[in-house]
C-alpha cells in the first residue's frame, strides 16, 4: 500500500491535487485543509495517503498529517460515511474540533460539514465517542505539542517517543511533564527516560 508521497505539487483543484514524485503524477483526493497546507504549485510537499480499492476504482486519498489520515480511517468505519463525506467533515472541522465533538456528543458541530445530516452526525459522534480520546486532536496534550520548540531536546524527545509507537499527543504530553520535572536544561536522554515512564504508565 502507498502510505506516503514526497514530491512537488503539480496542480490542484477543488478537492484534489497531483503530486509529482520523480516524474510520476499521483492524483490524490484531499480535504480543503490539506489543500490549503500544500501551498502553491511547484512547492515541495509530503502527503500521507490511504489507498481505497473498490470493484471499478482505485482512489488515493491525501492528508497533510498522519493524524488527519487516522481520523479519515476512523470516520469511514462508520456506516454511511464514505470517502467523500469523510473529506467533507475534515474540510469543515480541525482534528481538535472533531475530537471535541465526538467526546462531547456534539452532533450539531459535525453536521456543519457538507452532506452530513443530523441523523448521520448523531451516528458518527455516538460510534466514535469512546475512540475519540486516543485520537490526535486538541486538549492539554495538543497545547503541549504546540509548545515544543522545533530543534530542541524536547522536540527530539517527542520524536523519539513517537518512533517507539506513542501517539504524537501522548508523546508531547509526557515530554512536557518531564521537562517540567527536570527543568529547562534537561538533556535528551534524561527527557526520554522520564517521559517514557510517564507515557508507559
Amino acid at each position: 500500500m502507498i502510505a506516503k508521497l514526497k514530491g512537488r505539487l503539480d496542480e490542484s483543484g477543488a478537492d484534489w491535487a497531483v503530486i509529482d514524485v520523480s516524474g510520476v503524477g499521483y492524483l490524490v483526493h484531499c480535504s480543503a485543509k490539506t489543500l490549503a497546507a500544500l501551498g502553491e504549485a511547484g512547492e515541495a510537499v509530503t502527503v500521507f495517503t490511504d489507498l481505497q480499492v473498490s470493484e471499478n476504482d482505485l482512489r488515493l486519498l491525501g492528508f497533510a498529517t498522519s493524524g488527519e489520515r487516522d481520523w479519515f480511517r476512523l470516520l469511514t468505519q462508520v456506516q454511511g460515511v464514505g470517502s467523500k463525506v469523510a473529506l467533507a467533515i475534515l474540510s469543515a472541522l480541525s482534528e481538535g474540533e472533531l475530537q471535541a465533538a465526538c467526546a462531547n456528543g456534539d452532533a450539531a458541530m459535525v453536521a456543519r460539514a457538507n452532506g452530513v445530516g443530523p441523523k448521520l452526525a448523531g451516528r458518527i459522534v455516538n460510534e466514535l465517542k469512546d475512540k475519540a480520546g486516543g485520537m490526535p486532536g486538541g486538549g492539554a496534550a495538543g497545547v503541549a505539542l504546540a509548545a515544543v520548540p522545533a530543534g530542541s531536546a524536547s522536540a527530539d524527545a517527542v520524536s523519539a517517543l513517537q518512533n517507539l509507537g506513542f501517539k504524537p499527543a501522548v508523546a508531547a504530553s509526557a515530554v512536557a511533564h518531564a521537562q517540567g520535572e527536570l527543568g529547562e536544561g534537561a538533556g535528551l536522554n534524561e527527557l526520554v527516560r522520564v517521559a517514557l515512564k510517564r507515557a508507559a504508565g
